[in-house]
């Protein structure tokens, strides 16, 4: 790809256009989002997904089926979405990777086991990728109990957590170890008359407990914070930030954009997939097309 001037002046002047034009496309395709960002930053949408069944009785709002989240794969596929994971975006705004011209998040709050047993494979059918967030607490519980695993009940156990991970499909991140047991507090929220310190000592605490057994089960350190039920405080940011997280996600209805300011990975909004709307009505109504 390396031309001098002397030589193109040999050349017909339509070659010369050709070869011109050809080297303009190659010099500014090495960040493809480049290409797609609006003024704003490259557009990303995030879904977000909870539990996964069988069952029609079970589906509804958080339970989506294994055909409706087939379907949803498909639907990506065809019209020309590329999943990404928290360490892309990283990887962007770093300047050390581009991203695709339409990225797309998957993601699965709570780490429930139906969540390898049916999500999983047809990640891998289609070679796409997930951010899967489980509650810590529970993934000791299942890794401990020796029970058979259910889809109805179960949480993923480390080493199926590993296995996900080590599959190149899967990224696990931050969901906190156990504040969703909802004991005078919702999720990582800032409980009433709590003080500053007193809060941060809860958090720090509870986040640096399951980073430590991530780390430990898996090799990998967590980048990103997952706000069990959304449940953003004011007081929790400069913690999460403190504690080393790159990122974090809520529960926010919001069209995510990405530029190369890294705090534009705090607080990334999700569009929740609900189980009974058809894909194409569903993504349509999000923006996805």
């Amino acid at each position: 790809m390396f031309f001098t001037l002397h030589m193109h002046k040999k050349l017909p002047l339509l070659f010369v256009t050709i070869i011109a034009v050809s080297f303009l496309l190659f010099c500014g395709a090495g960040n493809t989002a480049k290409a797609n960002d609006n003024g704003r930053g490259v557009k990303l949408p995030i879904l977000m997904y909870h539990s996964m069944l069988k069952e029609e009785k079970y589906q509804g709002a958080y339970v989506v089926s294994p055909d409706m989240f087939q379907s949803d794969l498909e639907y990506l596929k065809k019209n020309g979405y590329t999943t990404v994971v928290m360490q892309d975006l990283i990887n962007y705004v770093n300047k050390k990777a581009s991203l695709p011209a339409k990225p797309i998040m998957i993601t699965f709050d709570d780490g429930y086991y139906n969540n390898y047993l049916y999500a999983y494979p047809l990640l891998k059918e289609y070679h796409m990728k997930m951010v899967l967030s489980p509650i810590g607490a529970c993934t000791d519980i299942f890794s401990d109990s020796g029970e058979a695993d259910h889809p109805n009940y179960s949480h993923c156990t480390w080493n199926e957590l590993k296995e996900m991970m080590d599959s190149g499909c899967v990224e696990v991140q931050n969901h906190t170890y156990n504040l969703h047991s909802g004991k005078g507090r919702r999720g990582a929220a800032k409980k009433w008359g709590e003080s500053v310190g007193q809060y941060e000592t809860v958090l720090t605490t509870d986040l640096m407990k399951v980073q430590n057994e991530i780390k430990d089960h898996t090799g990998w350190l967590p980048t990103t914070f997952v706000y069990p039920f959304g449940e953003v405080s004011s007081a929790s940011i400069p913690v999460v930030k403190k504690l080393g997280f790159q990122g974090s996600m809520n529960c926010q209805y919001k069209m995510n954009y990405i530029t190369e300011d890294p705090e534009c990975l705090y607080n990334l909004g999700r569009y929740l997939r609900p189980g009974k709307v058809p894909t194409e009505e569903c993504f349509r109504t999000i923006g996805i097309d």
